[in-house]
This record gives C-alpha cells, structure tokens and sequence, in this order.
C-alpha cells in the first residue's frame, strides 16, 4: 500500500520516486483535466460546494432535472435520477425490491453496492439459473455487474441469454461502463434492453466515466418514480449541483476524452506481445491478472498497477492494468516494452 498527498495522474510520485501509473478508475483522465477542472470550479462559483437539502424540499434547483434528461438520452432509457453516490443508488434500489413480493438473485462477482447484509452470492451461473427456475411464488429480481472484470458479463451478456428474462427484473451495476462502452459511452443500457426482460434498471457511479461524484439510476418513467417516492430518496441529499453541472457543460470534452482512450486502447492492444496475460474485454481499458509476480516485475520497472484485496482484506487480490486518456503515446508503448521483455517469465 503506497500514500500520496495528491490525485493520481499518470504518473505518481512515492518516496521522491516517479512511476508511471496504470491503475484507479479515472479512464477520462478528466479529475485532472484543466479544462474539465475549470468548468468545475465556475460551477461551484454558481451552485456552490455542496448542497443537503432534500430533492423533496420546496425550494428546488433545475439542474437536477435537466441532467437527469440529459443522462437518459445519452443512456437511452426513458428516464433518470441522480444521486449523491453510485453505491447509494445501487443500495436504493436494493431497498426498494427487499420486499416479500420479491425473491433477489446474485450473480457471480456482484459488487456489493447492489446487496446489503449476507445475501447469497451465487459461485456460477448454472447454479443461480436452476435456482431461478425453481422459483415459482415471487418475482425474481437479478443483481449482477456489466464490467465483473472476469469476462463473463459485457459485452455479451451470454449467460443472460439462458434464461427466460420476460419473467425476470434485471439490475445492472454498470459503474465502469458508463461514460466508456457502448454508444456514445451510453453503457450496456440499449443492449440489455433488447434482451426484453421484465423490467431493467440500470444503476452506476458517475466517478469513473464521467469524472464526478455521483451516481445515478435508469429505467422506464413508472420505476424511476416508484423510486422517488420513496423515503430512502427523500431522505438522502443529492448529488452537488456544481459537479452534475460539469457533466453536463463538459460533454464535448468527454466525447474527445473518449476518442483518446480508444487510441491509447488501439496501441496497447497492437504492441503487447501477449495477451493472455490478461483477462479482459473489447472495448473496456482494463486488464486483469492473478499474478503477483507480475505485478512485482512492473513495480521493478517504474510502474504502478491496481493491486490489493477488494472489497475487503478476506477477498481474493484484485490485480488490474488500467488505461487512461491521459497515457500518452511513449507511456503505451514503454509499459509494451517492459511486458514484452520478460513475457515468458510471467
């Protein structure tokens, strides 16, 4: 575990020594974009640094509305809501189905945004798809995750597509999707809904494709209003204006940012030697690997890389190589470099 005193850009400094960084979830690069920093800064001039009212208050402020519409376009869902984090949207949601007409579904790798308590995470999907066959009584509601970083969800979804999904409400974590896959950074959204299920809300951070802190929900226009008349929305204060604002005012930045990390995805993937190093998915600048040897051997040579146990101590090791639109070119083809050197060695 490393300490710094600053965000990571590309680079980070540790104990006056400057790596290259490969690692976190800023896949724009936009946290540290002067451009993007300076649209943030004006807003706050105009919203101010935070706000706790209620959405429910009788004082409200229009931005909310208008980003929610702007989201729901870009996503391709009837509607949206935002809130003040992508695990509080994903615990609202939870809430609300944690009802007995409902029977809740886990599938493997689930993040634990979506799921509060102990609640079963099924090992594979022949099990979770025998247990929902034998389910007769309630609506069956299934949590999963778009990007699970093991292969087996985006950007097919196949082993949805064994099951008889018009019976079935899906929820999607799609947190690192958002902003990154699909069109226009739309996400999973239009292709899970082509599938047809029963009902599909789709939940996320806004952290890591867009940049801010926020999540938010989407869905048909009945759910999403179910969902704010509730006392867990009415309760929670909403995301801060200032950053829903910057989403919204950046969106040609973040299309450029986008066209950058699909470049720097292009020349990574044409120059590392091998592959299966990696578990990874098309489109996605993450690269996954259960090897400590390799992340020792990158370390060695001036490179940082997502490694540590997620989402607790007890877990298994979560080691990841993530591209960002702030890599340039030399960074891309110096981290190549070093894996091709040494590849049969790890």
């Amino acid at each position: 575990m490393f300490t710094i005193d600053e965000f990571p850009d590309r680079t980070i400094a540790i104990n006056g020594k400057e790596y290259l960084y490969f690692g976190g979830t800023s896949y724009l690069g936009l946290q540290t974009d002067a451009e993007f920093q300076s649209l943030f800064i004006n807003n706050i001039k105009k919203y101010g640094t935070a706000y706790s009212a209620s959405r429910k208050s009788n004082i409200r402020i229009s931005i909310f509305d208008e980003v929610d519409a702007h989201l729901a376009e870009i996503i391709g869902s009837e509607t949206c809501v935002t809130m003040s984090s992508g695990y509080l949207a994903g615990q609202l949601v939870c809430n609300y189905f944690s009802q007995p007409d409902y029977q809740l579904y886990y599938a493997p790798n689930t993040h634990s945004a979506l799921y509060r308590n102990h609640q079963e995470i099924f090992q594979s999907w022949n099990e979770l798809e025998n247990a929902i066959n034998l389910n007769s009584n309630k609506t069956p509601v299934l949590f999963l995750d778009s990007i699970d970083f093991h292969g087996d969800n985006y950007p097919e979804y196949n082993f949805l597509k064994n099951l008889v999904l018009k019976d079935i409400i899906l929820v999607v974590d799609d947190s690192h999707g958002i902003g990154i896959t699909g069109e226009n950074g739309g996400g999973s959204f239009k292709f899970l809904q082509s599938l047809a299920p029963k009902e599909l809300l789709v939940s996320c951070s806004l952290g890591k494709g867009f940049g801010i802190q926020a999540g938010a929900i989407f869905s048909s226009n009945n759910m999403i209003n179910a969902l704010k008349n509730t006392q867990f929305f009415g309760g929670a204060s909403p995301a801060t204006p200032a950053s829903l604002a910057t989403l919204r005012d950046a969106s040609s930045l973040i299309a450029t940012k986008r066209m950058q990390l699909a470049n720097n995805m292009d020349l990574f993937l044409k120059n590392v030697s091998n592959r299966s190093l990696f578990v990874y998915a098309e489109g996605h600048p993450t690269f996954n690997f259960q090897n400590e040897i390799l992340a020792n051997y990158l370390e060695d040579n001036g490179i940082i890389v997502t490694n540590f146990r997620y989402p607790t101590e007890n877990d298994s090791l979560m080691s990841r190589l993530v591209l960002s639109a702030s890599h340039t070119n030399e960074d891309i083809l110096k981290i190549c470099t070093i894996l091709n050197s040494n590849s049969s060695n790890l």
